[in-house]
């Protein structure tokens, strides 16, 4: 059976890649192609295949509202692929790279690295990998990251997980932890939930406004918390197989 709009869709990813990536056409062809599980073949005028393009849901929430914890039991449940874009981060500083040198100093210095840098860590990892399903957890965290994302991956994530919990119920979480983060301390802990609510708020109100959003309370004990979760993610199987 021939399906036209699947061409259409490749045409539109790879135009989306172009634009953003000049000069690059090799390149987004490879990230195409990467995500195709039977390339394109003439059939008397039309193109038949199957395409398999990442299937991605946000994970948003502030600091300590219980997202690792969670997309760690969906990972394991479900098996998508869990992308923290904070260890990308941090892990591309402790390669040495000189990207990841770039990403210290531009911390250092007090100031916010460059959406583009963090999604193409996220691209990165997504072409690297064996799987099409991923969580990234923690990003975007302001409109200027969605913007990002979404011109440079030249999609929207197809649902948005939001762990809603109380601000006094998050500082209790952060600073019991005990994670050994420069972070986690009162002072900084409560400008991260500034500026959490003042630029990551604008992002779920825009999914939410648009239907994707699924808001999860968050408080109480992991497992009930993930009996919330589990339905949900379930209700996608079919469309991310």
């Amino acid at each position: 059976m021939m399906r036209r709009h699947l061409a259409s869709y490749s045409s539109v990813l790879f135009s989306s890649f172009r634009s953003y990536v000049p000069n690059q056409a090799p390149y987004a062809l490879k990230f195409l192609e990467h995500f195709t599980t039977e390339y394109y073949v003439s059939e008397k005028g039309g193109f038949s295949s199957k395409v398999r393009v990442p299937f991605i849901s946000f994970v948003l929430g502030g600091p300590g509202s219980g997202k690792g914890t969670q997309c760690a039991k969906i990972a394991h449940t479900f098996g998508f692929t869990h992308l923290s874009a904070g260890d990308l981060l941090r892990t591309e500083i402790s390669s040495n790279s000189e990207k990841g040198a770039a990403i210290l100093e531009t911390i250092k210095q007090g100031k916010i690295v460059p959406s583009e840098v963090t999604v193409n860590l996220i691209r990165r990892a997504i072409e690297s990998s064996q799987n099409h399903k991923f969580l990234i957890d923690g990003f975007p965290r302001s409109e200027e990251n969605r913007i990002a994302f979404e011109q440079i991956m030249g999609a929207e994530p197809n649902f948005v997980l939001y762990f809603d919990c109380p601000e006094e119920e998050m500082v209790k979480r952060v600073l019991c932890r005990n994670e050994g983060r420069v972070d986690d301390n009162i002072d900084t802990l409560k400008k991260r939930l500034k500026i959490y609510e003042s630029l990551n708020l604008p992002v779920i109100n825009y999914y939410l406004a648009k239907g994707k959003v699924h808001k999860i309370n968050a408080i109480g004990p992991e497992e009930e918390i993930f009996e919330q979760v589990r339905p949900i993610i379930a209700s996608y199987e079919g469309a991310c197989k």
